[in-house]
C-alpha cells in the first residue's frame, strides 16, 4: 500500500512549484525551510516519482510536476470554491496571487492601491512582478498578468482594462533656451529619451517611430523609472503615460495638440486559475479600480 498524504501535501508542493524555491514557499506558508523540504520529500516518496529536478537556482518541475500542478490547482480551485460559499462572499478567501505587471502600472497606480485590496480581502498575499517582458501563464510563473496586448493564442482569459494616453514631455529647464517646438519636424533638433531598441518586447512601446520615423533616443533604458528621471533632470524630450508625467509639475507637455498616443492595457490569466476565488477577486479588484479611475489614464477632450 502506498503511504497516505493530504491535502497539506498537495499545497506544500503547488507552494514550491510556483514559487521554484523551499525559501519562498516556506514564507509563503508560514512554516519552515526543513518543513517544505520534507513534505516534498514524502510526497514524491508517495507517488513514486521526481516531482522536480533540484539545481542551483531552485526547483524546477518534472514532466510529471508539470501535470501534478494541473491536476492539483483544479482541487485547490474546487475547495477554494467551496471555501468562499461557506463564508458567504468570500471574506475567508486567503492565499497568494503572483501578479505580472508592467513597471509603471505597477509603480504609479496599482501599488498606490493595495491597501484597498487589503482592506477587502486581509488574508490574500500579492506577489508583484515588475519585469520587462511577459512572465510564462502557461508555466504558471504568474497566476495573473496585465500586459500592453492580449495573447494571440493559447488557454487564456483575457480582458480589456482600459486605454491609456501617451504624450510628448520635458522639463522646462530643458526647453529653456532652446528653439520653439511648433511641428513634429522641430523634434529631430532635440535629445530623446526611449527604450533600448533591440529590448522592446512590444510593438506597442516603439513609440519614436508612431511620431517621427526619423527620431532616435540618444540615452535609451528599459526601465520607464529611468526614463523619466532623465526627463526630469533635463537630459531631453520623452513619451512618457500621461498618468505618470502629469504627477511632476516639473514637466511640460510638447506638441499637445499634434502628439496623442494611444495603448491599452489587459487583463490575462490561464483558463485554469480564471475561476479560482481568490484569483477571480483580484482580477476583479484591478478592473474595477483602474476603470474607477480611468480619467486618469485618458486625456479629456
Amino acid at each position: 500500500m502506498l503511504t497516505p498524504f493530504t491535502w497539506d501535501d498537495l499545497q506544500y508542493f503547488l507552494a514550491v512549484a510556483r514559487t521554484g524555491q523551499l525559501s519562498s514557499a516556506a514564507r509563503t506558508l508560514r512554516t519552515s525551510h526543513a518543513t517544505v523540504s520534507r513534505r516534498i520529500d514524502r510526497l514524491e516518496f508517495t507517488l513514486k516519482a521526481k516531482l522536480f529536478e533540484r539545481n542551483p537556482r531552485g526547483y524546477e518541475l518534472t514532466t510529471v510536476g508539470r501535470r501534478l500542478v494541473e491536476t492539483v490547482e483544479r482541487i485547490e480551485a474546487e475547495a477554494e470554491r467551496l471555501q468562499s460559499d461557506i463564508s458567504e462572499g468570500g471574506s475567508l478567501l486567503r492565499g497568494v496571487v503572483r501578479i505580472s505587471a508592467p513597471e509603471g502600472f505597477s509603480n504609479f497606480f496599482f501599488v498606490e492601491r493595495l491597501k484597498d485590496l487589503a482592506v477587502s480581502h486581509p488574508n490574500i498575499t500579492v506577489e508583484l512582478i515588475t519585469i520587462q517582458q511577459i512572465m510564462a501563464l502557461s508555466r504558471k510563473e504568474a497566476d495573473v498578468a496585465v500586459t500592453l496586448d492580449p495573447p494571440k493564442a493559447g488557454p487564456y482569459v483575457s480582458e480589456k482594462v482600459m486605454d491609456y494616453t501617451l504624450h510628448i514631455y520635458a522639463a522646462r529647464s530643458y526647453l529653456t533656451g532652446k528653439p520653439p517646438i511648433t511641428g513634429k519636424e522641430d523634434l529631430l533638433g532635440h535629445f530623446f529619451i526611449g527604450y533600448v531598441q533591440d529590448m522592446i518586447f512590444s510593438p506597442g512601446l516603439d513609440y519614436l517611430r508612431d511620431v517621427h520615423t526619423g527620431l532616435r533616443a540618444s540615452f535609451q533604458s528599459s526601465s520607464i523609472f529611468a526614463q523619466l528621471t532623465a526627463t526630469r533632470g533635463g537630459r531631453g524630450l520623452c513619451i512618457l503615460p500621461r498618468y505618470i508625467a502629469e504627477r511632476f509639475p516639473e514637466l511640460e507637455m510638447v506638441l499637445p495638440d499634434d502628439v496623442e498616443l494611444r495603448r491599452g492595457y489587459w487583463l490575462t490569466c490561464h483558463q485554469d486559475l480564471a475561476d479560482v476565488p481568490r484569483i477571480r477577486s483580484v482580477m476583479d479588484f484591478i478592473l474595477t479600480t483602474s476603470r474607477v479611475n480611468e480619467r486618469l489614464f485618458v486625456r479629456a477632450e
